[in-house]
């Protein structure tokens, strides 16, 4: 009996999610039908189902993996090139049997950034991942009734950042009305891109298997999560259509695509090297403030501490065991104050038993979005650049984007939670 409810305990963050979002909506009296709701609830765990239980489905999303081996032996290639053994060459020197070849994360992973970014630039350009979010974006607007501008972005936001998604449908900001802003401001906290998706799958793959397969599955079940969210939000009008010709995310040729998306890819591997750099640093500076202050149960307060015991009540609502909802917590507090890499390096860092099977794959998964502080910056920073004349509204949806974006991804994991069997 207790096994059967523990599998369905997810069920519990499911409804508090959704009362909490429905709490904050801007006219509670002007909300989707009920019908909509069970229907968006159903279309996560129709995709969860079909996606993870199903080992046809699961294993061709499976074979992403040798595209990401691939891709990350010819990035070795380059960055060994470049930096040498940093880079991941040979050694120039001999090294104790027991002890393992330096990893240098700026060298030897974040790399991959740039090469990806390059490669999904190409790809737009030979409209390969045009006709992708097409797709997706017409499957949007078929089981879930959204706008042709909320589908696009939700397709877009599978494969570009938050700085590049907005690009897609910049011709349309103008004249979007305030429920669409904020479904496509969500959408972009509440999936992470290719590049980013293929930098947490190679560090994570040591710890979760088949990290890229649960990466792709993660985006894909959080945008009828974010949509349903967002709607019970800012409930309005979404119905701007799209056009064909409409100027959006274009490049000159092949060779163009290539630079800008490598120049892109530059800004975002320097970016993430100076947000680990500055967060680890502050986080170091927070926890020798908190030592100053008396112990607690014999043991020195620190940020991961006060996190796990915040969030691990959340955490245990959406399917963690409780005995591990405490580091679980931890986590999605880094990844919502600070990170969501930051989160993925401490995951990888912890002891092998300090999750379950199940609590390790809900952490996995909610904490797969871009919903942290500095994301929020980037997106009001993004739009307002496209549309000066919004400004201000996107700035005043920030914050309420950045809470949806959390509560879309630990939706996704209370579902991830609810149809796996351990």
């Amino acid at each position: 009996m207790l096994d059967i409810l523990s599998q369905f305990q997810g069920l519990i963050g499911i409804i508090f999610i959704l009362a909490c979002a429905w709490l904050l909506s801007e006219n509670r009296r002007d909300l989707p039908s009920w019908k909509w709701i069970a229907g968006a609830i159903a279309a996560q765990f129709i995709l969860a189902l079909v996606i993870v239980r199903v080992p046809f489905i699961w294993d061709i999303i499976g074979l992403a993996n040798n595209g990401v081996q691939a891709i990350e032996r010819a990035t070795l290639a380059g960055s060994s090139y470049m930096f040498g053994y940093l880079g991941g060459a040979d050694l120039p020197f001999a090294v104790k049997e027991s002890a393992q070849p330096p990893l240098i994360i700026a060298f030897q992973i974040l790399p991959l950034v740039i090469v990806f970014s390059a490669l999904a630039a190409l790809l737009w350009h030979w409209r390969v991942l045009q006709m992708i979010v097409k797709g997706l974006s017409w499957a949007l607007q078929k089981t879930l009734g959204v706008s042709g501008v909320v589908g696009l972005s939700g397709g877009a936001n599978i494969f570009l950042g938050v700085v590049e998604s907005p690009l897609v449908v910049r011709a349309y900001f103008e004249r979007m009305s305030r429920a669409e802003l904020f479904a496509i401001m969500v959408l972009a906290m509440s999936t992470i891109s290719g590049a980013i998706l293929v930098l947490y799958a190679t560090t994570l793959e040591k710890t979760v298997p088949n990290a890229v397969g649960h990466m792709i599955s993660a985006s894909l079940i959080s945008l009828p999560a974010a949509i349903l969210i967002a709607r019970l939000m800012v409930p309005g009008l979404s119905d701007t259509k799209t056009d064909q010709d409409e100027p959006g995310l274009k490049y000159e040729g092949s060779f163009d695509a290539i630079i800008k998306g490598t120049m892109d890819g530059v800004q975002l591997f320097l970016a993430v090297i100076a947000v680990i750099i500055v967060i680890f640093a502050l986080v170091a500076l927070v926890d020798q403030i908190l030592a100053a202050l008396p112990l607690v149960a014999g043991d020195e307060l620190t940020l991961k501490r006060l996190f796990g015991w915040i969030f691990a009540p959340l955490m245990w609502m959406i399917g963690v065991p409780w005995e591990e909802a405490g580091a679980a917590g931890s986590l999605m507090g880094t990844k919502a104050i600070l990170n969501e890499y930051v989160a993925y390096l401490e995951l990888v860092a912890l002891p092998a038993d300090t999750f379950g099977t199940k609590g390790q794959l809900i952490v996995t998964y909610a904490l797969c979005g871009f919903a942290n502080l500095a994301s929020v910056g980037l997106i009001i920073s993004t739009i307002g650049t496209l549309s000066p004349d919004r400004r201000a509204e996107v700035a005043g949806l920030g914050m309420k984007s950045w809470f949806a974006g959390n509560c879309a991804t630990m939706m996704t994991g209370a579902v991830i939670g609810v149809v796996t069997w351990v």
